[in-house]
């Protein structure tokens, strides 16, 4: 059985290339293009607050193998290892990235190698998916090196929500120079699009769940490694867990685990959101993005 998404297509990436020359077409809205430029986010925030990361997340065990994670499982179940982005400028300055393509900053890419490390000493997988997005690519690349893994499989399909005409902006901004979006972006109904061209939660869904099951179908029984975003990361778990809400932060470089069966579809979350791996860079409490309200 393969679950089908028309509109995306993959791009292979090799791990060593700093940037992300060429990207496969994802059109979810009118308006969904990548912006060409953007405002330039300031230089520092005062509302950073950055912690410490526990040495432990709680009621979070270390990923095991595939091998072992199926078995536990009881059926064919691959193993997808799922990575949020590092940290970016943009998230240290509560500016609504979405589809706009920030890159790392300097604590995200300290942030992406201590993952990448943390994964390299775990079961080899095998392969690698990101986002498009250079927050997510980069991360990807750091990782696929380390790890020792010939390239990078992007998917823009694995892309954050598109949040319409409230991008590039910051959130306490929004309600005042957006206020429809705002009030779009705020609203409890999932079918609700955002003005400018923003996805639902639907939307979201639909597109990041589809392309979950076609990496399952690909890697039966196998382990691999998906890069993505906040708001991405937190529909995959719904949809994994929809009877236990999700009332944590997605941080930037946490990692979660679930177990998806190709033969039946059926998901078993293993981990959400350690970031016990974070113990030199630590993670900002107040960054924009990784909750309810990630983008």
């Amino acid at each position: 059985m393969l679950w089908r998404l028309p509109t995306a297509t993959s791009t292979l990436l090799p791990p060593p290339t700093p940037s992300v020359a060429s990207r496969a077409a994802f059109v979810p809205s009118p308006a969904s293009a990548v912006a060409a430029s953007f405002p330039p986010a300031p230089a520092s925030s005062p509302q950073i607050h950055r912690v410490r990361a526990p040495e432990a997340a709680p009621g979070m065990s270390s990923s095991a193998s595939s091998a072992e994670g199926c078995d536990a499982a009881g059926g064919d179940f691959t193993e997808v290892v799922i990575v949020r982005h590092g940290e970016t400028s943009w998230n240290a300055s509560r500016i609504i990235q979405g589809h706009l393509d920030a890159e790392l900053n300097d604590i995200g890419r300290q942030q992406a190698v201590a993952v990448a490390h943390r994964l390299s000493k775990e079961a080899k997988p095998a392969a690698i998916y990101s986002s498009d997005l250079k927050r997510a690519a980069e991360t990807a690349q750091t990782i696929a090196r380390i790890c020792n893994l010939p390239n990078v499989v992007l998917d823009p399909a694995l892309r954050e929500r598109h949040i319409g005409d409230m991008q590039g902006l910051k959130f306490e901004d929004a309600a005042t120079q957006r206020p429809e979006a705002y009030k779009a972006f705020l609203s409890h109904k999932r079918n609700q699009q955002i003005p400018g061209g923003g996805e639902s939660l639907d939307q979201l869904s639909e597109r990041c769940v589809t392309c979950l099951y076609n990496i399952v179908e690909k890697h039966k029984g196998e382990r691999v490694i998906v890069v993505s975003h906040g708001g991405t990361i937190r529909e995959l778990y719904r949809h994994a867990s929809p009877t236990r809400p999700l009332h944590g932060k997605i941080h930037n470089t946490s990692v979660s685990v679930i177990l998806v069966s190709a033969t039946t579809g059926r998901c078993i979350v293993k981990m959400c959101g350690d970031i016990s791996h974070l113990q030199k860079t630590g993670v900002l409490e107040n960054a924009f993005g990784g909750d309810k309200t990630s983008a």
